[in-house]
């Protein structure tokens, strides 16, 4: 018979071993391997492209889909109507386009459009036919790809870069020459959902996993920026060599850039004939590389100092959320906003806020990589949040630099509560949440990124409502659940493209708690939280204080009492949903754990162990995590 001892250790070892299993779903890979030949006078370039293609499901594939992202920028496409008919809708006395795109494409000219046109395309040596649908490139495959088969195909074509407009073009608002963003015939991705072909409407991506062999030939005068890493840097020069190494340029009007970048799922690149290059090389860490348009301004030093912030805060962000893979990351001024890619990321302007921001979205989409146009709250949010932390971090960073005389600037801070007892580093994206809530316009964040009926709603959804979703979270499970939750979340999940579920079930297996609801009530429909303090009497010479849901969103209850003689009682009512509870974040206040309240159950009468007389104040969520839209109902101060 086995011994008790034995017994416990037995499921001590199967408890740990369910934690950190690695997740196991199949996934498709890609190999590409393109020569690219710009030409900077006509802002053209032709490109052949060699793609190797796994198919790892268990489905037999007749047709494959590919992404021609540059022809949304013509007359009459779906991104140009879409913009404009948006733009018919004002809300807060503003069009609801984007300010970028506007009715823009519609007045591009011939020579400044753009457009990716495929000249012909072949798999394993056989031609085959395809037909274009404006952004998606359908293939019908003569032969069919079995499962575990690998096929290759190769394909000329060419494209003309357009007027920059919306994250890839020419001639950006600071004068970059190229941003080069969603410039190749890219495989689209098939997963355990299907095919993912979505038109190029304004929205997101998604990718496959693979390595990218990249040949780009352009004038000897441009300095390019981008994913992977310069092969011959030895040959190119400009900042790449390896320190104090000679250069050997070989003769001619143009430079070849050959980059290698292994296991990513997109690829961005950036040139210009001014750009300066500044390079750090974090010890035991990856090379951090900046490249921008000196204009003998204040900017100049805000652009050099990205580095040197970004080595500062990277062991605060791999102690939080994971170790950065990578030898390198590239800051490079580009595109129109910040746009993240893989190992890369274009920036207009320094500002640390955006900087920090789309860094993050190599954890957060450029490792992890969830399908953006269905879920981009999981993106986007999720960034958002940890660049709260990582900014708030820096800011701590800056004012102990400042008390020893050191002088330092820290990112802008975005997040200044309208009412500061919000959760002071999320702040702004609790205010935007109930600005949407009370504006009407709200839908689920299972609404397809392209599909929201307002770019307002869509804004304010995924970057938010995102953020506020773990940052609630957090107050559900605790704070040391959910750091370990994000930690344990990359580590099984990283180039895997989880779903929200998959997150759902880590963070359930770290803290023993059920909590597939607030997935259901949070994410899948609008529904919100609003909790009231009801009455409060006396019995049997103990208080009692009834509390009401009064929305429809149910959610576990901290409810803070303060006393007469100042001493604070922390009051926890775990949700029956979770079947269990929270561990205590704060010992040095006293906890009184309460049997669940069922969500079926509009009130829960809560019961003291002192006389209503000794009870001043009675709060519910003292910690304002929880995302109560009206919170003039929680907080009680009793004048005796």
């Amino acid at each position: 018979m086995l011994n008790r001892s034995f017994l416990f250790l037995f499921a001590a070892l199967v408890a740990s071993i369910s934690l950190h299993a690695q997740a196991n779903r199949w996934q498709q890979k890609v190999k590409y391997d393109m020569d690219i030949q710009m030409d900077v006078t006509t802002n053209k370039f032709t490109g052949k492209q060699r793609l190797e293609y796994w198919n790892n499901s268990p489905d037999t594939l007749r047709k494959v889909f590919y992404h021609l992202y540059w022809n949304a920028f013509q007359p009459n496409s779906m991104m140009d109507v879409r913009s404009q008919e948006l733009g018919k809708r004002v809300i807060n006395g503003r069009p609801d386009w984007d300010a970028r795109v506007r009715d823009r494409i519609s007045k591009l000219k011939e020579d400044e459009i753009g457009y990716q046109r495929v000249h012909s395309l072949t798999m394993d040596g056989r031609k085959q036919q395809y037909k274009v649908h404006e952004t998606i490139l359908e293939v019908v495959l003569d032969q069919p790809i079995r499962p575990g088969a690998r096929a290759v195909f190769e394909m000329d074509f060419e494209a003309q870069v357009p007027v920059q407009i919306r994250r890839s073009g020419r001639d950006n608002a600071e004068g970059v020459r190229y941003s080069m963003a969603q410039w190749y015939p890219k495989m689209a991705e098939y997963d355990h959902e299907g095919w993912h072909a979505h038109p190029y409407i304004a929205r997101e991506f998604h990718g496959v996993w693979g390595d990218f062999n990249v040949r780009i030939t352009i004038d000897r005068d441009y300095i390019i920026g981008g994913t992977g890493y310069l092969t011959n840097a030895q040959q190119i020069g400009y900042g790449y060599e390896n320190p104090g190494a000679k250069v050997n340029r070989p003769q001619g009007k143009t430079l070849t850039w050959n980059f290698h970048a292994p296991n990513v799922h997109d690829f961005v690149w950036a040139a210009d004939p001014t750009f300066k290059l500044v390079r750090r090389d974090v010890k035991n860490g990856p090379s951090l590389f900046v490249l921008y348009k000196p204009t003998g301004t204040p900017s100049d030093a805000q652009w050099e100092k990205i580095a040197e912030v970004a080595e500062q805060i990277l062991p605060f962000i791999e102690e939080n959320f994971g170790e950065y893979p990578y030898k390198q990351y590239s800051f490079i001024q580009g595109g129109d906003g910040g746009m993240e890619y893989p190992m890369a990321t274009l920036l207009k302007g320094p500002g640390l806020g955006t900087v920090i921001h789309e860094w993050m979205h190599s954890w957060y989409q450029m490792m992890l990589a969830t399908n953006e146009t269905l879920h981009p709250w999981m993106d986007e949010g999720f960034t958002s949040y940890a660049e709260n932390l990582v900014s708030a971090y820096y800011q701590e960073l800056t004012k102990e630099k400042a008390q020893k005389g050191s002088v330092g600037t820290g990112p802008r801070n975005d997040n200044v509560a309208e009412n500061q007892q919000l959760p002071l580093y999320h702040a702004g994206a609790y205010n935007n949440y109930f600005a949407l809530v009370k504006s009407g316009l709200e839908e689920p964040l299972t609404t397809h990124a392209d599909h929201y009926n307002t770019n307002f709603a869509y804004s304010i959804a995924s970057y938010s409502k995102g953020t506020v979703f773990v940052s609630q979270l957090e107050y559900i499970m605790g704070e040391s659940n959910l750091k370990k939750t994000l930690l344990e979340y990359y580590r099984q999940w990283r180039f895997k493209h989880p779903t929200p579920n998959d997150f759902i079930r880590v963070a359930e297996k770290v803290s023993g708690l059920q909590l597939g609801w607030y997935l259901q009530y949070f994410v899948n429909t609008t529904k919100t939280i609003n909790y009231g303090i009801d009455s409060l009497w006396e019995q049997g010479g103990n208080a009692l204080i009834r509390l009401r849901r009064i929305n429809p969103m149910p959610m576990p209850i901290d409810v803070e009492i303060t006393y007469k003689d100042g001493t604070k009682e922390l009051h926890y009512i775990p949700l029956g949903l979770m079947f269990g509870e929270k561990p205590n974040e704060n010992p040095a206040v006293q906890r009184v754990t309460h049997d669940a309240w069922q969500w079926t159950h509009p009130t829960y009468s809560l019961r003291l162990s002192k006389r209503l007389t000794e009870v001043v104040k009675v709060e519910i969520d003292p910690s304002w995590r929880m995302a109560d839209v009206d919170r003039n109902n929680n907080v009680l101060d009793i004048k005796w």
